[in-house]
């Protein structure tokens, strides 16, 4: 096996353009969109042992209450993981970033209390099995606080997130969709949706197709035994 293609079976997911740009915009935007404030919101009152999958450059870290014990952060961008390390380092609270994808996800079944996913079920390749995994890694009764943008707007919104799908946005955004429905998403894979709210980033200005998001938090059954293996 040549080293090019052992890098690519060890990074399933190489973006390493888009990562740095989403770097820089990420960080630009904890402040001037209030990003910083919807991170402190989503995680607050977490508890116990969390995974958060898809942990970009490690933006929420600051964010996790003193009550979480541990987090296992799966990032398998190889740029953004890295500076999710140096991110993890100043958190407050221990992290682990790890390398994997959404769809399988290195760790044992019902090994955790809470599961975050913050703008990630847009890019993810398929998320009936990335939904399937979280499902499997919590415990039952186990939590998961969501953040994600996806379809929003009227007809002429919808259209051109549908093109835009299927056309450029993916190749350009790092595998990113914006006609997903999140929400549908959690329920039809299982979970039971508690509450979650409609926003749209940024609240003032123009209406883009990657504004219209929800928030909310979903469980996993209480009386859930379909349980994978670990």
């Amino acid at each position: 096996m040549s080293a090019g293609s052992a890098k690519v079976a060890r990074d399933p997911v190489h973006h390493p353009f888009f990562a740095r740009s989403y770097a820089r915009v990420s960080v630009a935007a904890e402040t001037r969109m209030g990003m910083a404030e919807v991170r402190r919101r989503l995680l607050a009152g977490l508890s116990g042992r969390v995974i958060e999958v898809g942990a970009g450059n490690g933006l929420n870290f600051a964010h996790y209450p003193g009550t979480v014990s541990e987090v296992v952060a799966i990032e398998p961008e190889r740029v953004l993981r890295g500076l999710a390390v140096r991110a993890a380092l100043r958190a407050e609270v221990p992290v682990d970033v790890v390398p994997g994808t959404a769809e399988a996800l290195p760790v044992r079944s019902e090994a955790f209390d809470a599961a975050v996913v913050s703008l990630v079920l847009c890019s993810v390749r398929d998320v009936p099995r990335a939904l399937a995994e979280l499902r499997r890694v919590l415990r039952p009764g186990g939590e998961v606080r969501f953040f994600e943008h996806g379809r929003g707007g009227g007809r002429i919104m919808t259209l051109t997130q549908r093109a835009l799908d299927r056309t450029v946005w993916p190749p350009l955004a790092g595998g990113c969709h914006v006609a997903r429905d999140p929400v549908a998403a959690l329920r039809e894979a299982g979970f039971e949706l508690g509450p979650y709210r409609r926003t749209l980033m940024p609240e003032k200005g123009p209406r883009l197709p990657t504004s219209y998001c929800a928030t909310g938090t979903a469980w996993r059954p209480v009386t859930d035994a379909a349980t994978a293996g670990s």
